[in-house]
């Protein structure tokens, strides 16, 4: 018993309304780690098209998603290509219409303030329409709710909800929090997540270092 294969594009009885998304990623600046799932009902297929936003090739920057998020309909990923200058009195991108807009615009004006990679850890689940902006790091645990929107990096096992995104909750006591970003299940090989389902969907941490111990 190991579960589905990473490579399965429909992993939902084959239903098209679910893809493990890795599947589906073409771009070499998004990494999606195994058992990350999109859902929508119109096309999950286009994630990277429709819900990665202005990541430009020239920006460089990157999406890494780790294992076994779960991103629901409208999950999106604003880049840091969607950056305007803000050191003049205008924001407006006269260089990007050309026919002599371009001549004297000085690149460092926007490329000096980008914000780095946006990082999702492990075991994250986004809510319906959750919005994600530049450089930001959600970590291991997370839980972003429906319509929020993340302009700072949240914490492990955080919940975050509202615009911007505020900390409502901690999952779990820092000490327990601690102890599972310790344990990692997320790391097992698949077969070994099979064995202690149990512990993994359970709220016993005893059982969960046990089967940790065990291997």
């Amino acid at each position: 018993m190991h579960g589905p294969s990473p490579d399965t594009l429909h992993p939902f009885n084959g239903e098209p309304h679910t893809v493990f998304l890795k599947n589906v990623i073409t771009r070499p600046n998004i990494e999606v780690g195994d058992y990350t799932y999109y859902n929508d009902l119109d096309d999950p297929s286009q994630f990277e098209a429709r819900n990665v936003r202005y990541q430009f090739e020239p920006v460089g920057d990157r999406l890494r998603i780790g294992r076994f998020c779960a991103l629901a309909q409208g999950t999106t990923f604003i880049m840091n290509g969607a950056n305007h200058a803000l050191t003049g009195f205008s924001t407006y991108p006269f260089h990007i219409f050309g026919n002599g807009w371009e001549e004297g615009f000085e690149p460092g004006t926007i490329f000096d303030h980008l914000r780095g990679d946006t990082v999702v850890g492990h075991d994250v689940w986004f809510g319906t329409n959750s919005t994600v902006l530049p450089g930001v790091t959600v970590c291991s645990g997370a839980i972003v709710g429906a319509h929020a929107v993340v302009a700072s990096d949240v914490p492990p096992f955080a919940v975050v909800v509202g615009n911007p995104a505020r900390v409502v909750r901690l999952r779990f006591d820092e000490t327990t929090i601690e102890r599972l970003l310790e344990i990692a299940w997320w790391d097992w090989p698949a077969d070994r997540i099979a064995r202690h389902l149990s512990a993994i969907r359970g709220a016993d941490l005893d059982a969960l270092e046990k089967a940790c111990l065990d291997e």
